[in-house]
């Protein structure tokens, strides 16, 4: 543990919203990016985050494995690409606590990088306070090495009657002596009695805590705009710190969590179709991100009460927080019976992760991880089964793929383990460093059903042009991380755009 006297590097400001989906995290994210390229030292840092789309961390808690490798951690998704924006990896402090919402049992809460187990939700609120050590201590260590961490809140800061629980808004802004920048979202409407109401549920000390606010998701003119950030400071007495106008690139970068799902998809609509059921806990969409940017490729999502399109290519089932709740919806809205027609008709389908899972013969949980014991019929497309349990397994993935010839880079992150005699046909052969191969995943005996706990497999360029024009897309030039960062750094242009960073600067202590 890092101890409490130990002064920090730099300064540290926080961004708070109004509500959920303001747009605090790409902010930060562009503020990352913004301040690294002045040469400066910054690091993200959110105490606590809920989604699903996690992200492999470059560190650990944990002791070494017996093998001697290091064991990994998880965090959000944010706080990964965050990181990125600021050009260093992942930690485990970048967001210590992150909450991945499961059917019927709460969340999983996962403290620094490893998994605690489930808690409901009023369970939680008395862990909560218990946790804040931890917290305290993450950031410690991350503000040791910065010289400007910026600070995420969580949802809306005015959750009062969360007050006595609060481990990542005013509470956190308070025991690390945080000044805050209120972030309030004009797209939505009502941002006027957003950050007036705000002010009214704070304490007075809160309100003193808060520097400024931000209009952020802006379109239209300023100037019909602007009385309306006049009633808002005069209300207040909190200066407008600027207004950030609506980022249409967005859509490139990985999204925070499951309010993406509400969204269409950005793919065309022309090329492969490739259709993916929208599941109740669908986990690391960012899978997805790379097939959306494809010229080549129409990505659509399989809404309930839809069926199955006749003119789809591929069927590609994702990650799952809750592999069994979402497989019975795929036999309840009828999607299985989809599935098997389409394959039957000489269709493809992908499963990675969770969607792996459920190609099997079954799916079960006998202990009841993830919602009630029992067991699920799998679609049988795959010679496998799955069992759910306790330990979960957390690897980062660079390698080459034998079978392709093609790099692979991304990582696993699970709880099942699957056994049958479709894993005699792997879907990937990865190099194992030392003359030989490292067998993942499940192929059918057609090759056109395959199954792989790698995620992060499509954002490898080669691999996945490759994959691609094997279901006959056109041959694409895409390099996505090339456009991730592209888009990072149009962020952090727009960013500076919108806000005075030399004055955010001055207000961070």
């Amino acid at each position: 543990m890092l101890d409490a006297a130990v002064p920090r590097r730099g300064r540290a400001l926080m961004l708070q919203g109004t509500a959920s989906d303001v747009g605090k995290s790409l902010l930060v994210a562009g503020l990352c990016r913004a301040y690294a390229r002045r040469g400066l030292a910054v690091r993200p840092f959110k105490a606590q985050n809920m989604s699903n789309n996690a992200a492999v961390s470059a560190d650990s808690d944990l002791p070494p494995n017996a093998d001697g490798s290091l064991p990994r951690g998880e965090i959000g998704r944010a706080q990964a690409l965050q990181a990125r924006a600021c050009g260093v990896p992942p930690s485990i402090h970048h967001n210590p606590v992150l909450l991945k919402p499961q059917f019927g049992v709460g969340s999983q809460v996962v403290l620094r990088g490893r998994a605690l187990g489930n808690w409901p939700a009023r369970h939680y609120h008395n862990l909560k306070p218990l946790l804040m050590p931890a917290v305290m201590d993450s950031y410690r260590r991350v503000a040791a090495e910065a010289d400007l961490v910026i600070v995420e809140g969580a949802g809306a800061g005015t959750e009062v009657y969360l007050r006595h629980c609060d481990i990542t808004n005013m509470r956190l802004a308070e025991d690390a002596d945080l000044p805050v920048v209120l972030v309030t979202d004009n797209d939505r409407g009502g941002a006027i009695a957003a950050v007036v109401g705000t002010h009214v549920l704070h304490t007075p000390e809160e309100r003193a805590r808060i520097v400024g606010y931000v209009v952020n998701k802006f379109r239209g003119h300023f100037s019909l705009y602007e009385p309306a950030c006049r009633v808002m400071s005069e209300h207040t007495g909190w200066p407008l710190l600027g207004v950030v106008e609506w980022f249409d690139a967005a859509t490139r970068l990985p999204a925070e969590d499951a309010l993406a799902l509400e969204r269409a998809l950005p793919g065309g609509s022309a090329g492969v179709k490739i259709v993916v059921p929208q599941l109740g806990r669908t986990a690391n969409f960012d899978d997805l991100d790379p097939l959306a940017a494809e010229p080549g490729v129409a990505l659509h999502w399989l809404l309930p009460g839809e069926a199955l399109p006749a003119d789809t290519d591929l069927v590609l089932l994702p990650g799952s927080k809750t592999t069994r709740a979402d497989l019975e919806t795929l036999h309840r809205e009828g999607w299985a019976t989809d599935i098997l027609a389409h394959v039957r008709r000489g269709g493809r389908v992908v499963g990675l992760c969770a969607g792996f899972q459920m190609l099997g013969r079954v799916v079960r949980d006998p202990e009841g991880l993830e919602g009630a014991p029992g067991e699920t019929p799998g679609l049988g497309l795959l010679d496998v089964e799955t069992v759910i349990t306790h330990d979960k397994r957390l690897v980062e993935i660079d390698r080459q793929d034998l079978a392709s010839g093609c790099r692979v880079r991304g990582y696993e992150m699970h709880m099942g383990r699957t056994a049958g005699d479709g894993l005699a046909r792997p879907w990937l052969q990865l190099d194992d460093g030392a003359g030989g191969a490292t067998p993942e995943g499940a192929v059918s005996a057609d090759g056109r059903v395959m199954g792989s706990y790698v995620h992060g497999l499509f954002a490898a360029d080669g691999w996945r042009r490759h994959f691609l024009e094997r279901i006959g897309a056109q041959r694409s030039a895409l390099d996505y991380e090339a456009q991730v960062e592209s888009t990072l750094d149009a962020l952090a242009d727009h960013v500076e755009r919108a806000l005075d960073l030399d004055a955010l600067l001055a207000l961070a202590r």
